[in-house]
């Protein structure tokens, strides 16, 4: 009667387990989780593309050298302006100066929700969203304990007022832009 009991007592255990995640994990938090899970078990895979579009401060398209297929890339560790906020044309204006038709290589190793290959994109061995971070056009968010991946960048940049840290008023992360406007039209 014991062994029957216990078996019963431990699923309710770990379905009660599963619930507190679900509450205490925000799907954000579930998403960072995901992210540093697949980083530490994916394979990166290193490319040479052409950008040949560039749609806003974070986010681009290539044809593949090798095939040259098409692909729509985000920079990972990176948060740019959205377009209809204050900055979001110039970030867009600086990643396109950077890279538009030029060959970059590309190291991805998953997608995310909207089927964009988040990816580190260097050019000319210069780490690209290190650059937008360190001269203010991107945000480097960071996860509870974790600072960001571009941190100490985004720190000189607000101290020395570059890009969006030189408006009056403290920038609003596009994050949080999001959520309180959502999507641009």
């Amino acid at each position: 009667m014991s062994r029957q009991a216990a078996p019963k007592a431990n699923g309710t255990a770990v379905r009660s387990a599963k619930v507190l995640l679900r509450k205490r994990l925000s799907i954000g938090w579930r998403v960072a989780a995901c992210w540093l899970l697949s980083t530490t078990l994916a394979a990166a895979q290193t490319r040479l593309a052409t950008v040949t579009r560039v749609s806003d401060g974070d986010t681009l398209w290539v044809r593949m050298e090798d095939d040259g297929s098409r692909r729509k890339l985000r920079l990972v560790g990176i948060d740019a302006p959205e377009l209809c906020q204050p900055h979001g044309g110039e970030a867009r204006e600086a990643l396109a100066a950077l890279v538009l038709g030029r060959q970059v290589e590309i190291e991805s190793r998953y997608d995310d929700v909207y089927g964009r290959a988040l990816s580190q994109i260097k050019q000319d061995g210069r780490d690209v969203a290190r650059w937008l971070v360190a001269h203010g056009h991107a945000w480097s968010p960071g996860f509870r304990w974790h600072p960001g991946r571009y941190a100490q960048e985004q720190q000189q940049a607000q101290s020395r007022r570059a890009g969006l840290w030189a408006a009056p008023d403290e920038p609003t992360a596009p994050r949080e832009f999001r959520q309180r406007h959502g999507p641009c039209p």
